[in-house]
């Protein structure tokens, strides 16, 4: 079974120490009732139990589709809107090259906006194209 990983607040040092003194290492962080790793099945059906549940208080998550990959896809774009580098990304979410990240990955309009802005404007004036001679104007409305 191949193992994925999700971006978590769990990482964070304080959270990360609770987990392993209560878990220990060897522990899954979601286990089954046997407490081995959950199957990537069991996973999304977990997951749409606690979406059901949670559209009953917000109906606008009854329309959406919610899973394990848009959980990772939305966590890697909070990252990279973060300031994360694309690389620390693509090694977080246990890409073997960043050109898998870079297909995962795509900017939204604040990150577009934020790049439009850092732009400078051009030093050239923008005009409308006029001839040199009129010949050409004239031969065009003889046809």
């Amino acid at each position: 079974m191949m193992k994925k990983s999700i971006p978590s607040n769990l990482e964070l040092p304080g959270m990360r120490f609770c987990r392993l003194v209560m878990l220990g290492t060897d522990t899954a962080l979601l286990p089954n009732r046997d407490g081995n790793p959950m199957t990537r099945c069991n996973v999304t059906q977990r997951l749409n139990i606690a979406v059901d549940r949670a559209a009953l208080a917000h109906k606008s998550l009854s329309k959406r589709k919610i899973s394990p990959h848009i959980i990772r896809h939305t966590t890697a774009i909070h990252l990279l809107q973060s300031g994360v580098a694309f690389s620390v990304i693509a090694l977080w979410l246990g890409h073997e090259s960043t050109t898998t990240t870079h297909r995962y990955v795509e900017a939204d309009l604040a990150m577009k906006e934020k790049a439009l802005a850092r732009l400078q404007e051009p030093e050239t004036t923008i005009s409308r194209y006029q001839p040199d001679d009129d010949a050409l104007m004239q031969f065009l409305q003889d046809l």
